[in-house]
């Protein structure tokens, strides 16, 4: 199941989903730890002896987020129980805080006494074994633990309280009623399901301590006048100590969490209206996708440097693995998209995580933890029974020819040069070096789809964008010498990619070459990715030989059905829906078909001829999620979401192509005003 709201501040991320229920929440990294696992932290109310969670079939939800920011703004109205709930969701802007608003609004014609219930359904560090879930007196708060982490949880209510109600512990009352009632307990063992069970008759056993598998949950309540509102809070604090979340609680509750949600707010529509460009003639809704889709690329991209492929843990049902690591290959290209729309400083951190994670001898490997630590990986030492180096090579270049890009945009030239001697001439000496003489071409590696082994365009032509663009900062930097280095180098992949990869006979560069019987062969399945040869500057957009390739490719990679779209390649097989290739040739994936708007964007000389690529713009935004979320593919049948959701590398695709829109709109508008008399 998708993630259909995301909130999050580079320390801790929040994945909600379509009833609004927390499935996952990362801290201290983005990407990891993940202390819920897809589990579902409820939300439940209690109404005049009625109960209902929110995953009740009777509520009405729309999802969607407040404009322009990362607070949430989902709405349930359950007709049974004649209530309507405005929730607000959101993390600090600075602290590892989440903080949730729910207005209730009561539609009946006598106030009645309202409970809200807030279920924790934790494993913390990744596992149930050893949690304690602990009632915490000297606060009023319930927090659970475990080794170095804490996560402390309160909530209240805006309104006073009436002289009749009492503190369930027989305590003084605060002038603002906190917590009601609470418990904790065992969870998913032996018989226990867990302490939400306990919350449907409306009230909770007050158990005060619980170890080993465990939940909790506490309750908030309000008498709501008839057809008037109240407003509840409830919100959480993660810490690597007791004292830590003490602090953080107290300063929820001195701020007020309301005026925290408002300030959070407004920063984030400060950050992404920084740097607004003009959009030329998008629509409304393509503009909000825009600045959504940075939002969304925000929340993925850990304050350390690493940008997150996705954070969906749904998918570990599929595969018992998940994408929440950072892959050079995408956070290159994630990074460049960010670079262009103006926040060098967000994905600055992205190049210094690639410094420390370069190998001595100048690669970058398959895929890496959030922390810099190496992730899993299904790339061996050996092929056909020889020793071979478990890479892409793609993901080394990439990194290069995304460094010079942002600093061309931005002109740091203090953080190309602190990187030059660490990263730069290392990872272009590795490049340089790791080729097939014979062919002049990269040595053989896994392509970027990481499935099959061989020499692949767009791997060749990553390497030569990467060795144009080392060449291009020993140039900057005065070191001739290695400037013109890189610079052969780069034309000798160049040479080789047109003798060795271009077809003829088919007018199409072939997807990359294959060894058989001690020959090499070229692999002609149309291969969305073969893109990559304009994209990376190995030829203009415009050349002859690419636009043939690209209408061969957009030809057969087509989705035939109604849904539309492109696939990644002909017999697609991952998550695979349609076996009759002639209709759907695999899943059409958002990336892929904003590839071909990028082309057609490219090498447009009329603004007739944008019509298109618009076209494709309107068509992801028509195939996002509620709230704004963009999937990795789309069943080819429904256009529902397949595989995780938000996937960072669509969202940064999608504006990257927005830019590029608006850039070529505004020059063929230039010109066509000075044609004309």
């Amino acid at each position: 199941m998708p993630r259909y709201l995301v909130v999050g501040n580079g320390k801790c991320l929040v994945n909600l989903d379509q009833h609004a229920y927390i499935r996952d929440l990362y801290f201290p990294y983005v990407g990891q730890l993940n202390h819920v696992g897809g589990y579902s932290c409820r939300l439940g109310v209690w109404v005049e002896g009625s109960f209902r969670w929110l995953d009740d079939s009777k509520w009405e939800r729309t999802l969607g987020y407040v404009q322009e920011s990362l607070v949430t703004e989902v709405i349930a109205y359950h007709p049974e129980l004649q209530i309507t709930l405005t929730m607000n969701d959101a993390v600090h802007q600075r602290e590892p805080i989440y903080m949730k608003r729910v207005s209730v609004t009561n539609h009946a014609d006598h106030e009645r006494e309202i409970r809200l219930f807030f279920h924790q359904d934790l494993a913390i560090n990744e596992t149930e074994v050893g949690d304690t879930a602990v009632y915490y007196p000297e606060n009023h708060t319930v927090y659970h633990y475990k080794k170095d982490c804490y996560f402390m949880f309160n909530a209240c209510t805006d309104q006073p309280l009436a002289s009749h109600m009492l503190d369930p512990l027989g305590d003084e009352l605060p002038a603002l009623e906190g917590i009601f009632e609470f418990t904790t307990g065992i969870k998913r063992f032996h018989h226990a399901e867990g302490t939400f069970r306990d919350a449907e008759d409306g009230s909770l056993m007050m158990n005060p301590i619980a170890q080993g598998s465990v939940d909790s949950t506490i309750s908030i309540r309000a008498w709501c006048p008839a057809q008037a509102s109240s407003t509840h809070y409830y919100w959480f604090a993660a810490g690597h100590h007791l004292y830590e979340v003490k602090r953080l609680d107290q300063y929820v509750r001195d701020s007020h969490p309301g005026r925290l949600i408002d300030r959070v707010e407004t920063y984030w529509r400060r950050w992404v209206n920084k740097k607004n460009p003009d959009f030329a003639d998008l629509d409304p809704a393509l503009i909000r996708l825009y600045k959504h889709s940075l939002l969304m690329v925000r929340t993925q991209t850990d304050a350390n440097g690493a940008i997150i492929a996705a954070n969906d843990t749904d998918i570990m049902q599929f595969n018992r693995d998940h994408y929440s690591y950072m892959w050079p290959r995408d956070g290159a290209l994630v990074a460049m998209a960010m670079s262009s729309a103006g926040y060098h400083g967000m994905i600055a951190p992205f190049f210094r995580f690639c410094e420390r994670a370069l190998t001595d001898e100048g690669y970058l490997k398959h895929k890496y933890n959030p922390d810099g630590t190496v992730g899993s990986s299904w790339h061996p030492y050996l092929h056909d029974g020889k020793p071979q180096l478990p890479i892409q090579e793609d993901e080394t270049a990439l990194v290069l020819h995304a460094l010079w890009h942002d600093y061309s945009c931005h002109g740091d030239i203090e953080l190309a040069q602190s990187l030059y001697p660490s990263f730069i001439r290392k990872a272009a000496r590795f490049l340089l070096h790791y080729q097939e003489d014979r062919l002049h071409l990269p040595l053989p590696s896994y392509d970027l789809w990481e499935e099959r082994y061989g020499i692949f365009t767009f791997t060749a032509s990553a390497v030569y964008g990467g060795l144009l663009a080392a060449s291009r900062f020993a140039a900057l930097f005065g070191d001739d010498v290695r400037a013109e280095r890189y610079l052969h180098g780069a034309e000798r992949i160049k040479h080789g990619i047109l003798t060795h990869l271009w077809n003829a006979e088919q007018q199409s560069f072939a997807r990359g070459l294959y060894r058989k019987d001690g020959q090499w062969l070229q692999d002609m399945t149309e291969e969305s990715s073969i893109f990559g040869i304009y994209a990376f500057g190995v030829l203009p957009a415009s050349d002859a030989r690419v636009s043939s390739t690209m209408q061969r490719l957009r030809a057969r990679l087509k989705n035939k059905m109604s849904v539309g779209g492109i696939a990644r390649y002909t017999q697609d097989y991952y998550f695979q829906r349609c076996q009759e290739i002639d209709t759907a040739p695999g899943n059409p994936w958002i990336i892929c078909t904003l590839w071909f708007a990028s082309h057609e964007i490219e090498v447009a000389s009329t603004l007739t001829e944008l019509a298109s690529p618009l076209e494709t713009l309107r068509w992801v935004e028509r195939h996002s999620l509620p709230g704004g979320v963009l999937s990795e593919q789309l069943d080819p049948y429904t256009g529902a979401p397949v595989s995780v959701a938000p996937l960072t590398w669509s969202h940064a695709t999608y504006v990257d192509t927005v830019l590029k829109y608006i850039a070529k709109y505004r020059e063929l508008e230039k010109a066509a005003n000075a044609s004309c008399p």
